[in-house]
Order: C-alpha cells, then structure tokens, then sequence
C-alpha cells in the first residue's frame, strides 16, 4: 500500500510543481522548468501563501512529489453567503498516473472544502483534456456550466 500525503508546498517544492505543471501543456501556454526559475512562480507562490483562502498542495509518496493542485476557497453571496471550494491546476506525474492517485487527491480536497463550510466544490478543466473529463465523471462531478475566458 502507498504512503501518499498531501501537504502545503513550500518554495522549495516549486521546480517539481512547475515541471509537473509543463508535463501537461494545455491551451498554448507552456510553463518553463528550467532553472533557476522564473521569479514570476516565486511572486505568485508567496501571493497564494499569503492569502489564507488558498492553498496550494503537493502529494507525495516517499518524499517525491507525484502530484499538486490548488485550492482555493471563495466567499459567495449564494445559499445565505456560503463558501465554495475551487480546485485548480490538478496534476499527477505522468508515471504515477493510472495508479488512483488523482482519485485520491480530488477525494482529499473535497473534503478540505467540507470541514471548511463550503456549499459546494468545483473545478475546471480544459475541453482538449477529454480523459480528465472522464476521470472527473467516474468521480461523480458533473458537467453543469460552460466556462469563458479571455486572455489579456
């Protein structure tokens, strides 16, 4: 049996989430890996570690980081003012991928999200990852709005 924990990532933690991140390019931005990094993941690393609504985690087994998302909690006017849970930027490294990991790592932020308060949890996945969207139904999330973007 596996030993996955999940935990607050650290700055040290960000090259193996940023090389987590490009394992995965999505949409025509590409994250840069390469060392040193980019101050720009330094600056938003200490922005989310800063805000006590957002969190962002690392799974690993046997001190390796196999995983990593966000979470970030969202105060609503919704249901009498209730919070909502969203879980972004989700990622198991591709050799560990298949293994329930990222099963594991959706059922552990749904459940930070509960203990929060929140009404409801949610993420977003972009339409060319057709096999997340397949993994994220098997879950039993639904498909029950369409998202926008604009970039600038």
């Amino acid at each position: 049996m596996r030993d996955l924990i999940f935990r607050d990532a650290t700055e040290a933690d960000l090259p193996a989430i940023i090389r987590l991140l490009a394992e995965d390019q999505i949409g025509g931005r590409a994250e840069d890996p390469s060392e040193p990094l980019d101050p720009a993941y330094t600056a938003a690393f200490d922005a989310i570690e800063r805000d006590p609504n957002h969190r962002l985690i690392v799974a690993e087994i046997d001190g390796a980081i196999v995983g990593t998302m966000q979470l970030s909690l969202l105060p609503d006017l919704l249901n009498r003012g209730a919070w909502r849970g969203q879980i972004e930027a989700v990622r198991i490294a591709a050799d560990q991928r298949g293994r329930g990991l990222g099963a594991d790592m959706i059922d552990w932020a749904v459940e930070q999200c509960r203990a929060r308060g929140c009404f409801m949890a949610q993420l977003t996945s972009n339409n060319d990852r057709v096999a997340a969207h397949r993994f994220y139904e098997r879950l039993g999330w639904q498909k029950s709005h369409a998202g926008f973007k604009l970039y600038l």
